[in-house]
């Protein structure tokens, strides 16, 4: 318990928060970081994702093999390309190591909303005359996006958890008051810097529901939520059958 009250006393201190190495320029650097790598998996895992898924071909091997992914720790990716020639691109390693472990939940989860959309809409759709563009730009990704939300928001959290590898090879973000903690032997700092990093985390997960939930197209074309579809207005009462005599 003294350790948490030191850490609480740590958080409340102003000139911690203040200056070149203190709380509100590493969030920064950390947010920056989060959302430059966030942006590239999406840019190439969802295009990715939502071909295989549409034409229904290639996306469980693609999967499978973005999901080994995964046993590789992503310190040990980050150690090996900072040995590469890329090791003195400034924070490119740590860019590229956060891009290869957010791009699994990403790929699996487009892959899995646009391949298991409801085929009888999408059946509907393409008799209608729809182009493979219309067919995704109008019904695959609209019933798709929860999912793709869903990947998207896991993407963000783990890179918010796992940034903090870039202060090791000496970049910012909050990982470094965590390592300038551990050099210190301050413990205190060690533990604000975690609480630090998991508050962010909770925070983007909930920035990023929110986000699913107004930009839902499915909501938005009903108004209320999917069951609204379903249900007549309440002004206005389903029609009584015709009496015949």
């Amino acid at each position: 318990m003294d350790v948490v009250a030191k850490a609480w006393t740590w958080l409340a201190t102003g000139s911690h928060w203040a200056g070149p190495d203190g709380v509100w320029h590493r969030l920064g650097q950390h947010l920056f970081l989060t959302f430059v790598c966030l942006a590239i998996s999406c840019a190439v895992a969802l295009p990715i994702a939502v071909a295989l898924g549409h034409i229904g071909r290639g996306g469980a091997l693609a999967v499978n093999i973005s999901n080994a992914g995964r046993a590789v720790p992503t310190f040990a990716v980050l150690v090996l390309l900072l040995l590469s020639p890329l090791g003195t691109h400034g924070q490119w390693p740590t860019i590229i190591a956060l891009v290869l472990f957010a791009i699994p939940p990403l790929l699996t989860n487009a892959y899995v909303g646009v391949h298991e959309a409801d085929r009888e809409v999408v059946e509907a759709a393409r008799g209608m005359g729809m182009t493979g563009a219309q067919l995704i730009r109008r019904v695959e990704l609209p019933l798709a996006f929860p999912l793709i939300m869903t990947g998207v928001r896991t993407a963000a959290v783990q890179v918010v958890a796992t940034a903090t590898l870039a202060a090791l090879p000496g970049g910012g973000g909050l990982g470094r008051i965590i390592t300038a903690g551990f050099r210190l032997t301050d413990t205190p700092q060690v533990v604000a810097g975690a609480v630090l990093v998991a508050s962010l985390a909770l925070v983007v997960e909930g920035v990023f529901v929110l986000l699913g939930l107004v930009l839902d197209p499915m909501r938005r074309r009903t108004g209320r939520g999917p069951t609204a579809a379903r249900r007549p207005p309440a002004d206005q009462a389903p029609a009584s059958p015709a009496l015949t005599t």
